[in-house]
């Protein structure tokens, strides 16, 4: 299965009265970019009030997708998968690795736990956009 990333923009109801716009990040699990959208509408339907925008879906590509329950937030690693060729030359591949952590540290450590059992070196781990993670099987 692929991944893509949508953004929408649209109102939800804020308060007691005023709607405000938001702007919020998925990444869902699908065959086709229509086949995604449709799946996110129908999870954000009753969060909609007023007119819904997607102005972008992208395809993404993720090494592994790490969730945790007591995470809240998403991380986005950027990891180093080292090997080594048969005339002993290393070569590395650079890889993304998205992590449900509650904090960047618990996100470090998951990834951590994650990947010990390939020779790899973690470069960098950022707070990523994406509120949600819709799979294809819930």
């Amino acid at each position: 299965m692929l991944f893509y990333e949508i953004r929408v923009n649209y109102q939800r109801q804020t308060g007691e009265d005023n709607p405000g716009n938001v702007k919020e990040t998925y990444l869902v699990e699908g065959l086709t970019p229509s086949d995604v959208e449709q799946r996110l509408m129908e999870h954000i339907k009753p969060l909609v009030f007023g007119e819904l925008e997607v102005p972008s879906c992208t395809k993404k590509q993720f090494f592994e997708i790490i969730n945790s329950p007591e995470g809240d937030k998403w991380y986005r690693g950027r990891v180093e998968l080292i090997t080594i060729e048969d005339n002993g030359k290393e070569t590395r591949k650079a890889v993304s690795v998205l992590v449900c952590a509650s904090n960047i540290t618990w996100a470090m450590k998951n990834l951590s736990e994650a990947m010990n059992g390939y020779d790899c070196e973690i470069i960098s781990v950022t707070k990523s956009p994406i509120l949600e993670v819709l799979r294809a099987v819930d």
